[in-house]
């Protein structure tokens, strides 16, 4: 490139306004104000939902936290807006708002929030962004509570898995115990597993955890999905411990322990331990990520 033909270039990048210039501020401006029009009742919706909803508390942890982790990750290197993907997405986003917005069901509007997101990302930034991006967007996308019918279907199995498992915890230290569903009979008393002790708070915190630990502490995809998945079978024993320790305090110190601060303490406690459990894990891979790259080199 001759000389003449570099200062061209560098006079054409000093003239093309930017993303944050003066040139596109207003239109950012309109469209910042027709985006808040349409997702301002999605976004209400999304942060009472985590107020107001026991099952959904942990939106209002992650949902600063993935405004965190995009201020700490930044921008890629050269990025590249993608404008006709990103309007496409939008679209489809804005779609969905107005259908779901008819039909009143607050999953899919709120699930077009984070459609629209994506979409004003890709827009601006391009796929790579999202890649870039992938664990806060992950935890954004983890925070959206799910529909009462999931739900619903989701409990009445892990009611019944956490029943079985603590009725037979029971029978093993000598409690005589009888299990009808999820109704445990002990002797002059009645544990009745409820949708609120199916465990189901823990394991979607527990989900939204491991996605948060691998992300930042494990580079291997098949690791990640690894902690995720054994997310699962902590939850539903130690939830299985909650309802043995429930019924064995009924039963051989106070029947009054099995409601009230006692139960609740229980709960956040064994959460706690589930937590560590869950780190020390993620922390064994660690070290076999760190051995199999070793024996690599």
């Amino acid at each position: 490139m001759t000389v003449a033909e570099l200062s061209e270039s560098r006079a054409r990048r000093e003239i093309t306004p930017g993303i944050g210039s003066r040139t596109n501020l207003p239109p950012l401006l309109v469209a910042g104000v027709a985006f808040l029009i349409l997702f301002w009742q999605p976004a209400r919706t999304l942060v009472l939902g985590w107020i107001e909803d026991p099952e959904s508390g942990h939106g209002l942890l992650l949902g600063p936290l993935s405004l965190y982790l995009v201020w700490r990750a930044g921008i890629v290197k050269d990025a590249r807006p993608q404008p006709i993907v990103g309007l496409v997405l939008l679209v489809g986003a804005v779609a969905l708002r107005y259908g779901s917005g008819l039909a009143a069901e607050l999953f899919t509007m709120r699930l077009s929030l984070f459609g629209a997101v994506v979409a004003l990302i890709v827009y601006a930034y391009g796929l790579r962004q999202i890649r870039h991006w992938w664990l806060p967007l992950a935890l954004f996308f983890l925070s959206i509570p799910l529909p009462a019918l999931v739900t619903g279907a989701l409990a009445l199995p892990l009611q019944f898995q956490a029943s079985k498992l603590g009725a037979w915890m029971l029978a093993a230290r000598r409690v005589p115990v009888a299990l009808s569903g999820n109704v445990i009979q002990l002797p002059g008393r009645s544990l009745f597993v409820t949708e609120a002790c199916s465990g189901l708070r823990s394991l979607t915190s527990l989900l939204a955890l491991g996605v948060l630990i691998g992300g930042l502490w494990l580079r291997s995809p098949w690791s990640r999905l690894l902690l995720v998945a054994l997310a699962v079978p902590i939850a539903m024993l130690l939830n299985g411990i909650r309802i043995f320790l429930t019924g064995f305090l009924v039963y051989y110190v106070d029947p009054s322990l099995g409601e009230g601060v006692m139960h609740y303490s229980e709960g956040w406690a064994l959460f706690t331990v589930a937590f560590a459990l869950l780190g020390g894990l993620a922390w064994l891979l660690v070290w076999i990520e760190g051995l199999a790259r070793r024996r690599a080199t």
